[in-house]
């Protein structure tokens, strides 16, 4: 299938234009669209990023493609994609419709429900939140859309996947989730790109309504070559007796930067963040969490795994907030580093700020390495060093990976399992 759309690389006023017009768009999320290019243009680099950036031309990127034929984990059929970031889990969206239920691409939801939209658009997550947040708002194409109306449960998780297919391409899908009073839905988004001989940036936007006492999963399960920037902003608002739970798996990249917050709004609001990323050759993971407490009695927990070898580092933030009158508050926070090699790096920024004095707050953090000891006695066994290594590994992110459903678990480890492979072999 043949991109139906491929502007000139750049971003200017007339490229935001031609992206609306091609769309059909709304005039009003023309309007965000132009509005959130002025920012991204006032809006300096931020230190930390032009450090870590500093090969990024923002004019030699394409920033809207057509649309591709996009494999679905565990299927034998690739279900066609209308756009880079499109929803593929077609087959159900009939069984979904009689509940109530809609899952379907942004650009289609702007099309279809565009009251909702535009209800929601931008409210957790403003285009001045930070640069990429503003770029992502101007220049935005498929993500997913999806609204569970009251009381509906949604049994199966509804599923993604998106994938790169041009060289100086930017993918910047948007994706809103709201789910509304006492349901209960977990979607899975899934990410990867091949290897282009030049850079390529991804900047996505999730913006997630948990309305009260709803349940909200999300996962990511990100697969990027090493010459991808990933920078994304996720965030969720939790209303009272809502849960939010984010699960992120990070591998590869040249660089990513992405940090799940829930903020907690409601009484007895729960936010949950289990994350882990794996930093090989050339690669930084900047990866960590944001818990905000500004309700009374929430409650909060982010468990995160890195691993690094081969050079390659791993940074972990993380903020724990708890705003005057949010008495109660509960927050656990561990953090564990893997290092597995002496060229390696680890880094940890925790930042714990306390507005009651009742706030329960707990932080384990732990750097450790793989010792010699260790691969010996399971060699001794009969191990290869990469099978001992790889079991080591697995057994040190099991708290995250029997999250995951049981199939994106079994990828998740191949996926790890074929890391440690590439760097011991």
């Amino acid at each position: 299938m043949l991109s139906a759309f491929v502007p000139d690389k750049g971003i200017n006023r007339g490229i935001v234009e031609q992206i609306a017009w091609c769309n059909g768009e709304p005039d009003w999320m023309t309007e965000i669209r132009l509005g959130s290019l002025g920012l991204f243009d006032e809006q300096p680099m931020a230190e930390w990023l032009v450090a870590n950036m500093p090969d990024i031309d923002f004019q030699d990127i394409y920033y809207c493609l057509g649309p591709q034929d996009v494999p679905l984990a565990g299927s034998n059929e690739p279900p066609k994609a209308e756009s880079e970031s499109e929803v593929i889990d077609r087959k159900r969206r009939d069984d979904l419709k009689k509940q109530g239920v809609l899952f379907c691409d942004m650009d289609t939801a702007l099309v279809e429900y565009p009251q909702l939209v535009k209800q929601y658009f931008g409210t957790i997550i403003s285009p001045g939140d930070n640069k990429f947040a503003a770029l992502n708002t101007a220049v935005w194409s498929g993500g997913s859309f999806i609204y569970v109306p009251p009381g509906v449960e949604v049994e199966m998780p509804l599923q993604a996947y998106s994938q790169y297919s041009s060289e100086s391409a930017g993918q910047f899908d948007r994706t809103l989730v709201i789910a509304d009073e006492g349901s209960k839905v977990h979607y899975i988004d899934g990410c990867s790109a091949p290897i282009y001989t030049k850079d390529s940036l991804h900047s996505a936007v999730v913006e997630i309504v948990v309305k009260p006492n709803a349940h909200v999963t999300y996962t990511t399960i990100q697969n990027w070559s090493s010459n991808v920037y990933n920078l994304v902003t996720k965030r969720a608002r939790v209303e009272a007796g809502g849960h939010m739970k984010w699960i992120d798996g990070n591998i590869g990249s040249k660089l990513t930067l992405t940090c799940p917050s829930c903020y907690l709004v409601g009484d007895g609001a729960v936010g949950e963040a289990l994350s882990v990323a794996y930093a090989g050759k050339g690669q930084h993971q900047d990866t960590g969490a944001q818990m905000v407490h500004a309700a009374p009695n929430t409650v909060s927990k982010i468990i995160t795994k890195s691993m690094s070898k081969d050079g390659g580092i791993a940074t972990y933030r993380d903020l724990v907030r708890v705003d005057v009158g949010a008495v109660g508050a509960k927050s656990h926070v561990e953090c564990d580093a893997l290092i597995l090699d002496e060229d390696s790096m680890s880094e940890t920024f925790p930042d714990t700020e306390i507005g009651e004095r009742d706030a329960q707050i707990g932080h384990e953090t732990t750097v450790s390495k793989i010792a010699d000891e260790q691969l010996f006695y399971l060699m001794s066994r009969g191990l290869s060093e990469e099978q001992a290594m790889g079991l080591i590994v697995e057994g040190f992110i099991d708290p995250v990976t029997r999250m995951l459903p049981l199939e994106y678990a079994v990828e998740w480890s191949r996926l790890i399992e074929l890391q440690i492979a590439g760097s011991v072999g």
